[in-house]
């Protein structure tokens, strides 16, 4: 391994490691503008010049760090005084346009400009004549465009067009008339465009919804984990006056690298929306939280009384922290009550048990080792809208080579070449194993290619796997998870990787007995074997598709507890509501869809946001023994007071809850988080099960409700600016299958479901299965008329409006 000098200290580095990064690992930090350790270098900036004082042949003198490979013997200066002089003059250059707007530019305060600046040495402006100025374009709701602070270092464009695989925003221009930007000005069509933010190193590309919130210093800062899907991406939140003002990228190696999507950095806004509940209601009268819950115990043991424990059935989600999950589990096993419950259906219950099943430290892979295969075959799983940073894991696969295969009834559109085979659900698995070499040929299917897929497999030597979890039978992840081993037998280093409906669905899965489902407590309430409720942390509404079952089953309930910091029509028919706290004010652990345990710490104590209270005036001068609106709890305490567990100690859950001290044992915990199945045994806990979706036949189309990145997700959907960015949502149907029944795209289609009648645009494509209607579960979509998922829908009830 190369080992060389700088600045007298010597260091010694793997094989092709650049000096700038050479100087790093000595802390020592050479300026820097284009270069980024994600991007790479590509030498445009100019600023990062060392001298090297001794090396090999046409190394020596003045050298551009990023550009230049540590070699044996080595000396390099960055102190030196022609080094020092040649970036003070670069610095200069790129400050002779650059507008002198500091006090008001978002950027202030950690602007890679101004450290390089006064680093440089450079004070004084010189030059006399007209600065070049721009226009600037508007980029959506999500981003600011300044266009005058730009010195052409050409991150934004090799993040947005190289790295991510969008091309709707680029650079122009020639010499000092360089300009990034688009081609007509209008909303970015990169999911990940929030990036532009963090890497720009001026102010050219602003946050545009905390806009003059505040600057860096004024912020409490802390790193936090993304809830807003399973991949569990790593964020610092930046948080003032009671509020979450702002979200950025945090670095984890081992998880999401140096970047987040858009739905992570903005998904944060429910934490301070204004109809946050934040008081305690019984029958509708505000009441002290303390009261509400001892209320909300007794009406709970008066049931338990007379009707049982089995009376009394509870409910939890998948975005409760493990703690919450844990407790409730063991709260009703303590009090013998029903539950808990996680899943919306016995099929959702069902696919996430067979994932957690599959998931072991053989096989499991995280998103690192994605971004390293030599094939990805995407099984029912669509990474843009479903888990958008997979999808960037998969761009980086793909610029490095490697194929891209899907197996997907859906039109999937992806930042990369690719192939899509479209497959009906039930034909995914089936395909799959012919495929890999574990079944029969997939005939009549398509032949062609899956010759390609089984080619391709043959080939490889590091294949992933990503199989989903949402739209697909119960049986494929076992399906995947066998065709893993499979592939690891033959000699390759293959690997799995899920992708699952919710932050801590993996934590459901292991707290789940069997596959209890929202669907079996309703029907218990409807067979009058359950008379109470407790909902914890979950909009029923949101993803059940049965309106009209659920409204009947809870107003047949003697009582309904809910506990949420979510407004919603549940929350508004509760007898009983307590107000919890969100992760950004509890923290809590969790499970990523690869096993691995995150701790989150609050960022701040709670409460009701200053700018709520003042009406942006000079905030009270007087001191009050109380924050206002903090009555909220974490879910997990609410759980054991309702249980009347009165000591509840939010240290340590695993005191009274043995199924959490593994984690509790972890002091400090890990900053990378935890493998769960080193000590929980996943893979061996939850048995997969063998239920399965009805899947549409004869002349019936099978409708199948997805995601989107935008306006489907419970939390990022209460986003305003989210929504803005979003697209208007349609169903989306096989060309042939529209011309069949005389329809076209762009045309209103009125689908009659099971409760009601859905009204919604059509779009048509020849790039997805057959016999299939795709309805996105969007927040302005009354797709829970339609009944259960993945199940046929007469064509005559489908007709032009």
């Amino acid at each position: 391994m190369p080992k060389l000098t700088i600045d007298n200290r010597e260091v010694t580095v793997e094989p092709g490691t650049k000096v700038i990064e050479a100087a790093a690992q000595l802390g020592i930090m050479i300026p820097r503008f284009c270069y980024h350790p994600a991007l790479g270098a590509v030498g445009a900036c100019r600023v990062c010049a060392v001298k090297v004082l001794a090396g090999p042949p046409r190394t020596t003198g003045i050298q551009m760090s990023c550009m230049l490979e540590a070699r044996d013997d080595m000396v390099v200066s960055t102190t030196d005084a022609e080094a020092v002089d040649f970036r003070r003059h670069i610095i200069e250059f790129l400050m002779l346009n650059h507008p002198h707007d500091c006090p008001v530019c978002d950027e202030g305060g950690h602007c890679l400009l101004q450290d390089m600046t006064v680093s440089g040495g450079h004070g004084i402006r010189r030059y006399k004549g007209r600065k070049r100025t721009h226009a600037d374009q508007y980029l959506g709701p999500l981003i600011q465009h300044e266009m005058n602070r730009c010195i052409q270092c050409y991150r934004c464009v090799r993040f947005y067009r190289e790295y991510a695989g969008y091309t709707d925003l680029g650079v122009m221009g020639i010499g000092s008339r360089v300009y990034y930007g688009r081609y007509e000005e209008g909303v970015l069509e990169n999911p990940f465009a929030g990036n532009l933010v963090d890497i720009c190193p001026t102010g050219v590309f602003t946050d545009k919804p905390s806009r003059y919130r505040g600057r860096r210093w004024d912020f409490e800062r802390s790193l936090s984990v993304c809830i807003n899907c399973s991949l569990g991406c790593r964020t610092i939140v930046c948080s003032r006056y009671r509020e979450v003002v702002r979200q950025e990228a945090g670095f984890n190696p081992d998880v999401n690298g140096y970047f987040i999507c858009d739905r992570g950095r903005h998904g944060f806004y429910y934490a301070s929306a204004k109809d946050r509940p934040r008081k305690a209601v019984v029958d509708g009268n505000a009441v002290p939280a303390a009261s509400a819950a001892e209320e909300a115990g007794r009406r709970i043991d008066r049931v338990r009384n007379i009707h049982g424990g089995q009376a009394v059935a509870c409910v939890g989600s998948l975005r409760n922290s493990l703690e919450s999950q844990g407790t409730l589990k063991a709260v009703c096993k303590a009090r013998g009550w029903q539950g808990p419950v996680f899943f919306d259906t016995a099929d959702a219950a069902a696919c996430t048990a067979a994932a957690v099943a599959g998931l072991n430290r053989r096989t499991a892979v995280a998103m690192p080792r994605l971004a390293e295969a030599d094939l990805i075959v995407v099984l029912g799983a669509d990474p843009v809208n479903e888990a958008p940073m997979a999808a960037l894991a998969m761009r980086q696969a793909a610029r490095a080579g490697a194929a891209v295969i899907v197996l997907d009834p859906r039109p999937t559109v992806l930042p990369m070449p690719f192939t899509h085979i479209p497959l009906r659900p039930e034909e995914i698995g089936h395909v799959f194993a012919s495929a890999v070499g574990m079944g029969e040929d997939a005939e009549p299917l398509p032949l062609a290619a899956v010759e390609k897929l089984r080619a391709l497999v043959a080939e490889s030597r590091r294949p992933v796997i990503v199989c989903g979890a949402d739209v697909v039978p119960p049986t494929l992840p076992t399906i995947a998870a066998d065709g893993v081993s499979h592939l690891q037998d033959s000699g390759k280093s293959a690997g799995l990787f899920y992708l699952l409906s919710g932050p801590n669905a993996v934590g459901a899965a292991m707290f789940t007995d069997g596959v209890p489902s929202v669907d079996d407590v309703v029907a218990d309430i409807e067979a009058g074997r359950v008379h109470a409720l407790v909902v914890v942390e979950n909009d029923l509404f949101h993803r059940y598709p049965d309106h009209h079952r659920l409204k009947k089953a809870l107003d047949a309930l003697d009582v309904l507890v809910v506990a949420d910091y979510l407004d919603h029509p549940l929350s508004h028919r509760a007898d009983i509501f307590l107000p919890s706290a969100t992760v950004f004010e509890a923290g809590g652990i969790f499970v990523n869809q690869e096993g691995r345990a995150q701790r989150i710490s609050p960022a701040f104590k709670g409460g009701t946001p200053l700018s709520q209270i003042t009406g942006g005036a000079h905030p009270p001068r007087e001191f009050t023994a109380d924050i206002p609106g903090s009555d909220a709890a974490p879910a997990w305490a609410i759980i054991a007071k309702l249980a009347g567990d009165a000591s509840v100690d939010p240290a340590s859950p695993g005191d009274r809850y043995p199924s959490l001290s593994v984690l509790d044992d972890c002091r400090p915990f890990p900053e990378d988080g935890i493998l769960l199945d080193r000590t929980l045994g996943l893979s061996t806990r939850i048995p997969p099960s063998a239920a399965s979706g009805t899947i549409a036949g004869g002349d019936d189309i099978l409708v199948i409700t997805t995601d989107l990145t935008f306006g489907t997700e419970t939390l990022s959907a209460r986003s305003a600016c989210l929504n803005a960015a979003a697209s208007a949502p349609s169903a989306v149907m096989h060309d042939a299958d529209a011309g069949e029944m005389g329809l076209s795209s762009g045309d209103i289609v009125i689908i009659q479901g099971t409760s009601g009648r859905l009204s919604i645009p059509l779009r048509t494509t020849a790039e997805m299965a057959r016999g299939v209607l795709v309805i996105p579960r969007h927040h302005r979509v009354s797709w829970q008329v339609l009944g259960k998922n993945m199940a046929g829908i007469d064509r005559k009830r489908i007709q032009k409006g």
